[in-house]
């Protein structure tokens, strides 16, 4: 099997980004990045397993490996009493990808202030590409993207700029 680099994924909670038509064009510009990484050569990708962003990451990372089988999810998650909180829908959701995941790290059993620090610096660590999407640099996902900077790894980074500037309708993959 074809090594290939790792990417992590990183971005905000969904009360963080627009509604409608931005938002759909910011999930399409994700959508693309991540195709994008596969066909440069990525086979890992890291996601953190936060609401947003990171759940939509892991969605598309699992409908690209029915077509790319080389192609691996690893779910990061800073602490194992996260779940604990989850209920009803997204409880289900989140399950589905851990359980359809290639690999589920936890790097803490209990909520610390430092976990999510330390969840993105560990999948940082371990990857050569960062895609984020970001619509207020002074937050987590901003750290992430600094820390990622720091690190030397190449930056992919979407921003709801992008979604308004793009002039075309969202990737057939938002079409249920």
């Amino acid at each position: 099997m074809e090594q290939g680099f790792a990417v992590c994924i990183s971005g905000h909670r969904p009360e963080k980004l627009p509604t409608g038509t931005t938002l759909r064009m910011l999930q399409s510009l994700l959508f693309h990045e991540i195709e994008t990484a596969i066909q440069d050569g990525a086979r890992t990708f890291y996601t953190g397993m936060a609401r947003g962003v990171d759940l939509w990451a892991a969605d598309m990372i699992l409908h690209f490996r029915k077509q790319y089988p080389s192609v691996r999810l690893i779910c990061v998650l800073p602490f194992a009493d996260r779940l604990l909180s989850i209920r009803g829908a997204e409880r289900f959701h989140v399950n589905s990808i851990l359980q359809a995941a290639d690999q589920v790290i936890t790097l803490r059993e209990h909520y610390t202030r430092s976990c999510y620090r330390e969840r993105n610096a560990y999948m940082i660590q371990h990857s050569q590409r960062l895609i984020a999407l970001v619509a207020d640099i002074r937050s987590g996902t901003g750290q992430t993207v600094h820390m990622a900077k720091r690190a030397g790894l190449e930056l992919r980074i979407l921003s709801i700029q992008d979604a308004i500037a793009q002039n075309k309708p969202s990737h057939d993959y938002f079409r249920f």
